[in-house]
């Protein structure tokens, strides 16, 4: 059975204010990379209707700032299906409210996994109705396999760090 993307789309319009800027005065990572989260776990659980927990981020791409006066429009979509996890597509794009200009600030791909290892996803596949959608759910296959070496790279590396306290 497979599902529509934009029976997945999640859209959502953020102002950005004092509080989420930093020194630069532009908006902080860490409080762009929180709304991205929300936002896509909601395109996440329209498919899943359980309980995910983010997996990963990748592809992160930081574009151009977010400033005062701006808005942050956030569109997330699932771009492809597992057995028990799914990616989702993100993208914020940026409106300078007072020129009406828009600008791409944002792009992530976000993995999600059903939290309960005895349920699935019940679809197995996506229907593309743009020609955005469908090259980024052509290359879902190609990075699923980059996650995968990643992971197996990451063992090594995690094997290697310690978690000793230092001061002794």
């Amino acid at each position: 059975m497979k599902i529509n993307c934009k029976e997945t789309l999640s859209v959502s319009i953020h102002r950005v204010f004092n509080a989420d800027l930093n020194e630069h005065g532009t908006v902080f990572g860490g409080r762009l990379l929180e709304l991205v989260d929300g936002e896509a776990s909601v395109a996440a659980m329209r498919v899943t209707r359980a309980t995910v927990v983010t997996a990963a981020m990748d592809h992160v791409q930081f574009l151009k700032p977010f400033r005062l006066q701006d808005s942050m429009c956030m569109e997330a979509y699932v771009t492809g299906i597992g057995h028990r996890s799914l990616e989702v597509f993100v993208k914020v794009i940026g409106e300078h409210l007072r020129t009406g200009e828009r600008f791409l600030g944002f792009t992530c791909f976000m993995t999600y996994v059903i939290q309960d290892p005895a349920e699935a996803v019940k679809y197995d596949g996506l229907v593309a109705e743009n020609a955005e959608q469908r090259a980024l759910i052509a290359g879902y296959e190609q990075r699923r396999d980059q996650r995968a070496a990643n992971r197996d790279h990451q063992r090594e590396l995690l094997a290697a760090i310690k978690i000793d306290k230092p001061w002794e």
